[in-house]
């Protein structure tokens, strides 16, 4: 028998891997833009074609049955020798490619406005920056470089230190002539605080640890609005609905460009902060060395 006739079709066992991985049909729809209707129409097309039940269907979610386990370590695996090939395919061209992880913050406020930069000096170089929200697992991932927020002793392959972390109050002009000038933790307590949520932040100063680290007495207020992504939360501080913390060199050029007002007397700084890591040292590549020099390169500026 030949072998496509062995087989189901390759996209219901994409929505399989991606729904027994998330162990959630909404998540795999989501990570393949899809919807959960389609995701659940694929897995009960792959399950009567195998005539097997792959998924429980429990509160919130789905888990993997006995058989379920077993067909999602063979499919996991196979797709990720695929990727593994073409990437190595990729990397042989004379055309490089990079890929960069790093958090949804720190790509829009840092590394894209400096792209450029990079570009020029490379432009027989792609870099393709890889996103989440979070801290990012690296475990089966295609990962050449990775710029991440840490602690004081990050437990991974650490090239350097980008910068550390200093935070701040920030605002937009109209917010600070509205409610006057910030004098005291006392008032800044009282203001409507934005805030980024715990799931979001990768050890980020939330309010109540920034007042505790800037060893005050005074118990912040209750956020008015929570987001769970760091460029929500500078959007709704520049559109005036409230005050943010803003990290230094993330904001830096939006307080230049006078979108933002930094409250600079207020700062706060940690031993925590960004680094470069590289997952596969061993992993000799030109481009990522390059990319790796030109990083260190920009720190100093």
């Amino acid at each position: 028998m030949i072998l496509s006739e062995r087989l189901p079709s390759l996209q219901s066992l994409l929505f399989f891997e991606a729904a027994a991985r998330h162990k959630s049909f909404t998540g795999a729809a989501q990570e393949l833009k899809s919807t959960q209707s389609a995701v659940s129409q694929q897995i009960k097309g792959l399950e009567h074609s195998l005539e097997l039940t792959l998924f429980r269907r429990i509160y919130r979610g789905v888990e993997l049955t006995e058989e379920g386990v077993y067909l999602y370590g063979a499919v996991q695996q196979g797709f990720q020798e695929i990727v593994s090939c073409l990437e190595k395919l990729q990397k042989s061209r004379s055309h490089q490619v990079i890929n960069v992880a790093t958090d949804f913050a720190f790509a829009a406020y840092w590394l894209l406005p400096r792209l450029p930069r990079f570009r020029k000096l490379h432009p027989d170089i792609d870099v393709r920056i890889i996103t989440s929200q979070g801290q990012y697992d690296f475990s089966g991932q295609n990962v050449d470089i990775a710029i991440v927020f840490d602690g004081p002793q990050p437990p991974r392959d650490v090239v350097f230190k980008l910068f550390n972390e200093t935070v701040f109050p920030i605002c937009s002009p109209a917010f600070l002539e509205q409610y006057g000038a910030v004098v005291s933790h006392k008032k800044l307590a009282t203001l409507p605080l934005l805030k980024l949520g715990a799931d979001a932040g990768q050890g980020w100063f939330d309010w109540a640890s920034y007042f505790q680290g800037r060893r005050s007495q005074i118990q912040p207020g209750e956020p008015v609005l929570t987001f769970n992504n760091y460029m929500l939360l500078i959007q709704a501080a520049i559109a005036g609905q409230g005050i943010g913390l803003g990290w230094a060199t993330l904001v830096d050029d939006l307080i230049s460009r006078g979108l933002l007002v930094g409250l600079n007397e207020f700062s706060l700084s940690s031993d925590s902060g960004y680094y470069v890591i590289e997952p596969n040292p061993n992993e000799a590549l030109n481009a990522k060395q390059s990319f790796i020099k030109w990083l260190s390169d920009e720190r100093e500026k």
